[in-house]
């Protein structure tokens, strides 16, 4: 038996197709349907039970014969202000699960995320990089300290944190504000004719704040990774090690819609001068609580023996689009 929290979330429905695909179908998925639009995201998933979150870890000793959890669950709105509320939903559940894990020998692979690294200019999985900007990367942090003190101690079961970086693709519309900016892109082009960018700050250029994009087929494919490595644990990277400018996501979005609709492909410069591009000012709220530059520190990831191949942007947004294309409204 496998249990995915967030089951109907984003990184979550994609890895229990995966599993299908592996031919696990004995899978309990564990979410919050308040919002109950996250449903389609399960539609085409085999799964052998679903439960609310609220009374999971109530159930939780239910659930005999559990070889791992994947512990896709939390709330990633890097804007909420709650701190009540993302402290109990991030961590003290996260902490719960990881007790209980231990407790019956079952193996734990939880997602973190970059947003830990805030306004670090390095990316590797050490406390001095390590500096959020919002209680959300915070929330991530302190588990991720949890964790490593339990490796530390010579825990026997496998417990691996994936800290996250930009990730994009299919079924993450349910997300709204928090949706990549891969899906904005698209929806602002199919609605506007044009896509927008914000305009320099900080010493960047116009569109040039640039991030690790994650396609997220890469991200399932780093947590099978170390579902099939049991004995590999700690606190990993998931990212491509090559950071892109928010240009390479317009630009290549334009450029897949305009291959779809049957014309010729453009270059950032023509995109910008046929306002097709446009930059934005950047807004007064994310002044100093923006990360204009990520770029993950693959050595520790592969060095534990994954050498999965990530998708480039001109590659995974690509193929994001035409996903994206077929399955408008």
């Amino acid at each position: 038996m496998i249990i995915v929290t967030g089951a109907a979330g984003f990184v979550g429905s994609n890895l229990i197709r995966a599993l299908n695909a592996r031919g696990e179908r004995d899978v309990i998925a564990v979410d919050n349907l308040s919002r109950a639009d996250k449903f389609r995201n399960l539609v085409d998933c085999e799964i052998a039970e679903y439960i609310d979150k609220r009374e999971f870890l109530d159930q939780i000793d239910r659930y005999k014969g559990v070889r791992v959890i994947f512990h896709q669950g939390a709330c990633s709105d890097t804007m909420e202000s709650d701190g009540r509320y993302m402290m109990e939903n991030n961590y003290r559940y996260s902490l719960a699960l990881l007790k209980h894990a231990g407790a019956h020998g079952i193996r734990l692979i939880y997602a973190s995320s970059a947003a830990v690294y805030g306004g670090s200019d390095r990316f590797v999985e050490e406390p001095s990089a390590e500096q959020p900007l919002n209680v959300y990367g915070y929330s991530k942090l302190l588990f991720d300290q949890v964790v490593r003190r339990r490796i530390g101690d010579r825990a026997a079961t496998q417990v691996v944190g994936l800290r996250y970086f930009n990730v994009y693709g299919p079924r993450e519309s349910h997300k709204g504000r928090m949706a990549s900016v891969a899906f904005h892109n698209f929806n602002q082009f199919l609605a506007e004719g044009k896509v927008k960018l914000f305009a320099g700050h900080d010493g960047w250029p116009d569109g040039g704040q640039t991030r690790d994009f994650v396609h997220v087929d890469d991200a399932v494919a780093v947590n099978l990774f170390f579902y099939d490595h049991p004995e590999r644990s700690g606190v990993f990277n998931c990212g491509t090690g090559q950071a892109q400018p928010f240009n390479d996501i317009a630009s290549t979005v334009v450029n897949t819609v305009r291959r779809l609709r049957g014309e010729a492909p453009l270059g950032l410069e023509a995109q910008v001068a046929q306002d097709l591009v446009e930059y934005i000012p950047f807004p007064d709220a994310l002044k100093g609580k923006y990360q204009s530059f990520t770029q993950a520190d693959p050595a520790r990831l592969r060095a534990a023996g994954c050498d999965h191949r990530f998708a480039t942007v001109q590659e995974g947004v690509s193929a994001y689009v035409e996903w994206l294309w077929r399955n408008r409204g």
